[in-house]
């Protein structure tokens, strides 16, 4: 008898701990999944390049009339709209992160610009 109920609470355990690990939970998503990218305007992208953000004095683009040398020229680079929105947002080397000063939207229009004109 002692035996049978031993064995009767370690099964109601048992159950209990799989009932507990079986779903019921919602499923978790990453930001990046449910947060659509931003649409570029390269318009508005010029703008960003050379007024503020400075973009214009360490970047070679011939369509925005910038020849400076102390960053890559991106006429010869000619990066994707995604490398560009990374870098201006996190930086790398001696480019420094621009996330915390330019929006997602400026973001998003200098790297429509960037790609929409670089190397043409």
């Amino acid at each position: 008898m002692r035996r049978t109920a031993l064995v009767l609470v370690v099964l109601a355990g048992a159950l209990g701990l799989a009932a507990a690990g079986c779903g019921g939970g919602e499923e978790q998503v990453s930001a990046t999944e449910t947060t659509p990218s931003l649409e570029g305007d390269p318009v508005a992208g010029k703008a960003v390049y050379t007024g503020a953000s400075a973009c214009i004095g360490c970047h070679a683009l011939a369509d925005a009339g910038a020849t400076a040398t102390v960053g890559p020229n991106l006429d010869d680079t000619m990066p994707s709209a995604a490398l560009v929105v990374d870098r201006v947002t996190n930086g790398q080397g001696g480019m420094p992160p621009f996330g915390n000063t330019l929006t997602e939207q400026q973001i998003a229009d200098v790297a429509a610009y960037i790609s929409s004109v670089a190397g043409k």
